[in-house]
């Protein structure tokens, strides 16, 4: 079965994961087929590329992120096939495989530039045209003969940007580095999640997440901010100094995340 080694690598009691248990419908490229980049900050800051196929998410792992300029060649190791409903997931995977933070870094739709996905993917060079709020135009994946060890034959490929009116020496990853779902960077994602992550007000303390101590105490004081003050006068007193700066630090958020018409694709000028 296809995730079945997504399932064998999670325990879902502990993630706050999809189980993929639910079959979605099989679309065709006409009707659109999703794809998503998620940045997961894990035992080492990596990007996911998944490209929805036959009813799973196809994963490569890209450890430096896509690159806009086509004389950037990325290293995208594939992956287990993840389920559709991964697609929106954004939040803390608290311990186990993958433990850390996950963002959904860009999102849109992709179509295949050949006539046979399975047969592209067989010869390891597929190409493929995104659509996202960051990534646009045309790519390609070409698998290589192996990078390391021999597990990772058949699963070493390149991540190219064709030449095109999106392509750019911009370092998207730099320009626009929050989430495009929440508009949210990873101290804020894990201040925002779920309470059981949390202990009276402080992050659990598992052993996965203990590497993550900056990033806990940044969380730790969003989260504390968040708070309501106990007096009155000092919640009127917040309201009075946030409200003149809260449209420019919409601006600023937007832009980061990249939803706004300058950051789509950063296209070349």
């Amino acid at each position: 079965m296809p995730l079945d080694e997504y399932r064998r690598k999670r325990d879902f009691t502990k993630t706050p994961e999809p189980s993929g248990d639910r079959t979605p419908p099989n679309r065709t490229t006409g009707r659109g087929l999703r794809f998503c980049v998620q940045k997961h900050l894990a035992t080492q800051l990596h990007y996911d590329l998944r490209l929805e196929h036959h009813g799973v998410l196809l994963s490569w792992a890209v450890p430096k992120g896509p690159s806009l300029d086509p004389s950037i060649k990325r290293l995208a190791m594939q992956v287990e096939d993840h389920p559709i409903a991964y697609g929106d997931f954004e939040g803390v995977i608290p311990e186990g495989y993958g433990a850390g933070v996950v963002m959904v870094w860009d999102t849109g739709i992709w179509t295949p530039e050949v006539d046979d996905i399975d047969a592209a993917l067989a010869k390891g060079d597929l190409k493929f045209t995104l659509d996202g709020y960051k990534l646009k135009g045309s790519w390609v994946l070409v698998r290589t003969r192996g990078y390391g060890s021999r597990e990772g034959a058949g699963r070493s490929w390149l991540l190219i940007k064709h030449r095109d009116e999106w392509a750019g020496d911009v370092d998207i990853t730099t320009f626009a580095p929050l989430s495009v779902k929440s508009e949210l960077d990873f101290p804020d994602i894990l201040a925002a999640d779920a309470p059981a992550v949390w202990h009276s007000g402080r992050a659990a303390s598992s052993a996965s997440l203990k590497r993550f101590a900056h990033l806990i105490d940044q969380a730790t004081a969003i989260k504390t901010a968040r708070e309501p003050a106990t007096a009155p006068r000092r919640r009127a007193a917040a309201r009075k100094t946030a409200a003149p700066d809260t449209a420019p630090q919409a601006s600023r958020s937007r832009a980061r995340s990249g939803k706004t018409r300058t950051a789509q694709g950063a296209k070349k000028r």
